[in-house]
């Protein structure tokens, strides 16, 4: 039986995570999942939400912020991300004022076509995330 699962996250940009860990836990589209060394075979869609993984018993945040993909196979997890961004590397005050931009750009286009709508309550669901994750952040230190 294995002990770790190596844990890769990779974006279009840039492989941003390439790490052996204990657990990893994902935004699934249909919940979030746990996935321990010598799980089942597995692909899954991901939706915008928070990446955490174990390291010697110590939680990590990523902020998954446009979905993705998912793969579990041979003791390795990959993360196929649209964007995605390390917990302690997200500035709390940076992403406090993203959100507030996006809270208004949500208030704006409330009235306007449905796909508009759409696409900004996406941007405002992305900037909370980045929040979230910066506080447990800030609170860590």
């Amino acid at each position: 039986m294995a002990e770790t699962v190596r844990l890769e996250l990779v974006t279009p940009v840039r492989q941003i995570l390439s790490e052996d860990v204990d657990e990893v836990i994902a935004p699934g589209v249909e919940g979030d999942l746990g996935v321990l060394p010598d799980h089942a075979p597995l692909l899954t869609a991901l939706r915008v939400g928070e990446l955490a993984y174990r390291i010697k018993g110590k939680l990590e945040y990523v902020a998954i912020v446009g979905g993705g993909f998912l793969e579990v196979n041979n003791n390795r997890v990959i993360v196929l991300a649209d964007d995605a961004e390390l917990g302690h590397e997200i500035d709390l005050e940076q992403a406090v004022q993203r959100k507030l931009k996006a809270e208004a750009a949500l208030e704006r286009e409330r009235k306007a076509d449905e796909k508009t709508f759409k696409t900004v309550e996406i941007e405002l669901m992305k900037e909370l995330i980045r929040v979230q994750i910066a506080e447990k952040y800030k609170g860590a230190k």
